[in-house]
């Protein structure tokens, strides 16, 4: 179906790829086991000379196969593994294709969770060091002669920041070094990073592509740039066949596996049909979320306000240059922040809780919360203000919207 849009081929994909007696959906299949009627394919299926068989559910069932092709499709890759969540995604990649002595570099505006990971590796001996990647300059000022990787998210989580992302991915090119983008805020509707040079794409299928906040999942994408063959990381057990494989094989196998953050059936299931409005949910959010920056940003009370889409967005020129949209992610400060949690209280619409990419506007302060465990000097250098407040903009009508925030407000000092 390369002929047709991105919604029609979501909406078709399990016909296409074959769903089990005429249905519309992939079946949600829930065994954990897997039989063979000659021994001959279960071997296959372990030694990888069999595709497409199962064995146990821990490295994928029939359910998970289909929305990986999904994936797959969205962002034209190579191949996809699916994880429980987005952090264990992340995980897997980091886990498994680096190991003590490499050096990572890595965006300093990245999820939290993200960031505290970072230490873990530390603690495993891999290096980090983490830059400002708006400027690809930093970038190159901080590759070793053991760096193996850069990763960067696409729209930083939660100031909004954007990575030089053409640049970046020329400099790992250059330096043969694999390139990681996490794609979670943009989903491969606003932007597909293979256009960049990314190696591997990271989706935290929970938000944007599952989009109604039911189904917890996480996703690794093949764009197929990759040389695997150079890199020197790949086990000698998966340097077999096809190279342009390798990765992908042995994220499967030592991050899903072995380490067993394995996407159940069912929630793979319900990420597959959130997936089917992902197109209509993206331009309500995105629409709505720049009408409400516009309102905040000439507002007495706010401060300052942080969307891509806004011309005073430091990176906007490539905000435009990269994305369709802005997508459902805008943050703002208050000129009084004492007033902030008072602000956050008036409001009726937007719900007080933690999350991204739910149809329902999310919100919540960022310094007291999501990002207190970091500490007030990394929060800091990640340009966190104490007052920063995050909005996850959801399918709420817009002027209901600009109303609630409008009487909100109203109440706040100037």
């Amino acid at each position: 179906m390369k002929d047709t849009g991105f919604t029609t081929n979501i909406l078709h994909a399990d016909r296409h790829f074959g769903a089990e007696h005429g249905a519309i959906h992939k079946p949600i299949h829930t065994s954990v086991q897997y039989g063979f009627e000659r021994v001959e394919d279960l071997i296959g299926v372990f030694q990888g000379t069999i595709k497409g068989g199962y064995n146990y559910a821990r490295q994928g069932t029939p359910t998970t196969a289909a929305l990986e092709a999904k994936i797959t499709q969205m962002e034209q890759g190579l191949g996809t593994v699916s994880f429980a969540t987005g952090m264990a995604a992340i995980t897997a990649v980091f886990l498994t294709l680096l190991k003590a002595g490499d050096h990572l570099v890595a965006s300093r505006f990245v999820f939290g969770n993200t960031n505290s990971l970072f230490g873990t590796l530390a603690d495993l001996g891999i290096q980090v060091t983490t830059v400002d990647a708006t400027q690809a300059s930093n970038v190159a000022a901080a590759i070793q002669p053991n760096t193996r990787m850069v990763f960067v998210e696409t729209i930083a989580n939660p100031g909004t920041q954007i990575p030089d992302l053409a640049a970046i991915g020329k400099l790992c090119v250059d330096h043969r070094l694999l390139y990681v983008v996490d794609n979670t805020i943009t989903s491969p509707l606003l932007f597909r990073p293979s256009t960049v040079g990314a190696g591997l794409v990271v989706n935290s299928l929970t938000k944007t592509i599952a989009g109604h906040g039911t189904a917890l999942g996480g996703a690794v994408t093949d764009t197929g740039l990759f040389d695997w063959q150079a890199y020197p990381n790949i086990f000698a057990s998966y340097r077999q066949g096809d190279a342009r494989h390798w990765g992908l094989q042995q994220i499967r196998k030592k991050g899903l596996r072995d380490m067993g953050g394995t996407l159940s059936s069912e929630h793979a299931h319900k990420i597959s049909v959130g997936a089917e409005t992902l197109a209509l949910r993206v331009a309500q959010s995105s629409a709505t979320a720049l009408t409400l920056a516009r309102f905040l940003e000439g507002h007495p009370a706010v401060n300052r306000v942080h969307y891509p889409m806004l011309e005073s967005h430091p990176q906007h020129a490539l905000a435009k240059a990269h994305f369709s949209a802005g997508s459902w992610l805008l943050s703002f400060e208050l000129r009084d922040v004492a007033a902030c949690l008072a602000f956050i209280n008036r409001l009726r619409l937007p719900v007080i809780a933690t999350g991204l990419g739910d149809t329902r506007t999310l919100i919540i302060p960022v310094a007291p919360t999501i990002f207190w465990e970091a500490g007030a000097q990394v929060r800091a250098d990640m340009g966190i203000a104490d007052g920063l407040i995050r909005l996850s903009v959801g399918l709420e009508d817009s002027a209901d919207l600009l109303s609630d925030f409008e009487q909100a407000l109203g109440q706040t000092k100037a």
